[in-house]
């Protein structure tokens, strides 16, 4: 339920307004050099408040390091990672035990757990949990290092618009969210990682990028694009031994398995739910429905944070890929 992996394996923890949030990875190799500043550079790109459009909450987000890390060095036990909740407001979802907000978590997670679960913020459903999933890319991120392979996403759309701060701007002025595409890119992976069937690296990818809240869809190469062509257009023409292609409609994986060629892949992110806008809807309390609007700190888009989370979850599933290949070894050489 909240962990994923097999060699390299993640399970996160918290709620949104709760004392922490945080992860434990398992499986590490022993001797990965770890600091606090690794993880400043990711936690910044994640954290609301620093860009036009994020929500105003700010948490410190330094990693306080519990297990696992001994000399900054990692011991390959399990390590354990807190990031505190300082900067909450609960008081500003209260009313939302009545009117669960439409195209959120509210109500189904009344419905499945009976009121027992932590509103405030959306609790563990809250997107307030991807910094976990960040810090446990970090990790990720320096192992494909090791094998000298990089990721990195970036946003192509907002709103429609390529023009992102257009999109942003169209939002703003019609004091609605808005959502976007995100795009992320792996350079210099080695081909074969993927397992057929039900292990081939979109599903793995496919299965940890709908854990980011407010996914909606995710597409390979040219995506959906590609049931508009012909077969001769999108097949990629195979230049060398290497495995090299004249295209890449295929987003560098055949078969469920890395070619060789960069990987590419995109998800769709949807408005965030908790618009600034009146809306109708049900008073579970009532029975009726009835107007009213989403008070206390909301992204306007929630897109704009997720590019560092997309590489996160990429680098966990390529990590947890290579490790079965064993093309990272269990104990690091020194530096």
């Amino acid at each position: 339920m909240n962990s994923f992996g097999r060699l390299f394996r993640i399970t996160i923890f918290g709620e949104s307004h709760g004392a922490s949030v945080g992860l434990v990875v398992d499986g590490c190799p022993a001797g990965l050099s770890l600091h606090e500043e690794d993880f400043q550079k990711d936690t910044e790109r994640r954290k609301g408040g620093i860009q036009k459009g994020t929500t105003p909450r700010q948490e410190s987000d330094l990693p306080l390091f519990k297990s696992g890390i001994f000399n900054d060095k990692t011991t390959g036990a399990p390590i354990t990672i807190l990031f505190e909740n300082n900067n909450t407001r609960s008081s500003d979802y209260e009313k939302l035990r009545a009117i669960p907000r439409p195209g959120h978590a509210d109500f189904v997670a009344h419905q499945k757990f009976g009121g027992f679960e932590d509103y405030r913020g959306g609790g563990h459903f809250s997107g307030r949990l991807t910094v976990a999933l960040v810090a446990a890319g970090v990790i990720a991120k320096k192992l494909l290092k090791t094998v000298h392979t990089e990721v990195e996403a970036k946003i192509t759309e907002i709103g429609g618009l390529t023009d992102v701060e257009a999109g942003l701007q169209r939002a703003i002025d019609a004091k609605d969210s808005v959502g976007g595409i995100v795009e992320c890119r792996v350079r210099d992976l080695p081909a074969s990682l993927g397992e057929p069937f039900f292990d081939s690296v979109e599903s793995q990818i496919a299965h940890i990028a709908f854990a980011i809240p407010a996914v909606r869809g995710i597409e390979f190469g040219t995506g959906f694009a590609a049931a508009k062509m012909f077969g001769l257009e999108h097949n990629d023409a195979i230049q060398n031994k290497e495995g090299k292609t004249v295209t890449n409609h295929a987003g560098g994986v055949v078969g469920g398995i890395t070619n060789g060629n960069e990987l590419v892949l995109r998800i769709a992110i949807k408005p965030t739910s908790s618009t600034p806008r009146e809306q109708h809807t049900l008073n579970w309390e009532t029975g009726k429905m009835e107007n009213f609007s989403v008070k206390g700190r909301h992204d306007l888009c929630i897109a704009l944070r997720v590019p560092v989370v997309l590489e996160a979850v990429t680098a966990l599933v390529l990590a947890d890929f290579l490790l079965l290949e064993q093309r990272i070894p269990r104990i690091l050489p020194t530096a």
